[in-house]
């Protein structure tokens, strides 16, 4: 037995992945009706996301306790990343959109609630980020547990002895190795959610709405494959693919499955340490990234208004849409603090256009429709997005400083 685990643990996590997939779509076609197969997936990602909010609480109150200097300019770095990224997914949004104009079905509208405006959904951040920390903890909202625990920790670093500060770096060392041994069985874990996929909606998703979800997909891999490598060659002066394959591979494709940035966080973390990051930085920047690197989500929300605009045959001027990015920008960071996420920050967009509440829901419950492949996809791109821009932020402070570039180090300029 011991064997056996060394032997799973050595080999490929990426290889067992790939096997876990093409076994869960085999499953998926072949036997639809076996549910159980669906069990394993479900408990992977019960498990990390139970996992996650007590790992970056304790990482982040570990890493500001014993947080040394010098390491300010790049949490400066790589917010301006996560912020301006999204900006551009947004405006990538509105060229694809343009440039592929699409209309939608607009039937029943959803039972879900949006929020009324920016103001709310701006309100609800706020009021969630001072709320009780143990019920953050229990609801793992990742905003308000990135506030207690870097209050924590910058108190501990106030009043803490250096034994107590050890003891908190061991506890946050045995979260990790849990997260370790649970990521260990993501192979099994992905064939049960594509199994679910797969036996639930068949190929049939992918002709109605077809599309709408063609344009969605188009553009966020736009911004996985072209924007994004961009804004990093920029910073890094360096060719960034292997990078950017590295994060995608490692951190888009768990996230696609899992469809949690919040599960995926331990991924990325672990991603982070191979890369040879700062711990005291990644820590903090990955569950910084996970509530406000919403590229995917800035897509969703401009590509769904626009489809809107496009079927009620209203023309957006160009000042306009330059708005309208805005306001998916400052949403899409505020998504996470929403029940329901990006999808029902699209009434917010539309009200720029006066299109009211009850059409703008039924766009609402045609994401809902194609959630599948739409929540996948953007889950996949805000994920690996959190950890590329940690890196580019770390990789690009070293060059600066004249330091090793680590994991760049190879590549030539």
């Amino acid at each position: 037995m011991i064997n056996f685990v060394e032997k799973w643990t050595e080999s490929s996590l990426i290889l067992k992945i790939i096997a876990g997939l093409i076994i869960g779509v085999i499953l998926g076609v072949l036997v639809p009706e076996w549910k159980i197969i669906t069990f394993p997936g479900e408990i992977f990602v019960s498990a990390l996301k139970a996992i996650a909010p007590i790992l970056v609480f304790v990482l982040v109150a570990s890493a500001i306790s014993k947080a040394r200097s010098g390491i300010g300019s790049r949490f400066k770095t790589v917010i301006i990343l996560y912020i301006f990224s999204t900006f551009l997914s947004a405006m990538v949004a509105i060229v694809g959109s343009t440039l592929f104009p699409v209309t939608i079905y607009l039937s029943d509208a959803s039972n879900a609630t949006a929020p009324g405006g920016l103001g709310e959904v701006m309100g609800n951040m706020v009021l969630n980020i001072f709320s009780n920390p143990i019920d953050l903890l229990s609801q793992g909202q990742y905003l308000g547990i990135l506030f207690w625990s870097i209050v924590f920790g910058i108190a501990l670093k106030m009043v803490a002895s250096d034994t107590t500060k050890d003891v908190l770096t061991d506890l946050a060392d045995a979260v990790t190795l849990i997260v370790r041994a649970i990521i260990q069985f993501a192979p099994v874990g992905i064939m049960g959610l594509v199994f679910s996929s797969v036996s639930q909606s068949g190929l049939g998703i992918f002709t109605q709405y077809g599309q709408l979800i063609l344009l969605l997909v188009g553009c966020i891999a736009f911004v996985a494959f072209v924007t994004d490598p961009l804004i990093s060659a920029v910073a890094l002066r360096r060719n960034p693919y292997p990078l950017v394959f590295t994060c995608l591979r490692e951190s888009g494709i768990t996230a696609f499955f899992s469809r949690s940035s919040a599960a995926n966080i331990p991924v990325n973390m672990q991603l982070c340490e191979r890369l040879g990051l700062d711990r005291d930085f990644f820590s903090i920047s990955i569950p910084l990234g996970a509530t406000i690197n919403m590229e995917g989500a800035a897509v969703t929300i401009t590509v769904m208004t626009l489809a809107v605009c496009h079927t009620v045959g209203i023309t957006v001027p160009l000042p306009v849409t330059i708005i309208l990015c805005i306001i998916s920008t400052i949403g899409a960071c505020g998504a996470s603090g929403v029940a329901g996420g990006s999808l029902l920050l699209i009434p917010m967009a539309c009200s720029l256009f006066g299109i009211g509440a009850d059409v703008a829901m039924q766009a609402v419950a045609v994401g809902f429709i194609i959630g599948v492949i739409q929540d996948s996809c953007e889950t996949a791109l805000n994920s690996a997005g959190d950890a590329l821009f940690s890196a580019t932020a770390e990789y690009h402070d070293r060059a600066k400083n004249g330091e090793d570039m680590g994991f760049l180090g190879e590549f030539a300029k």
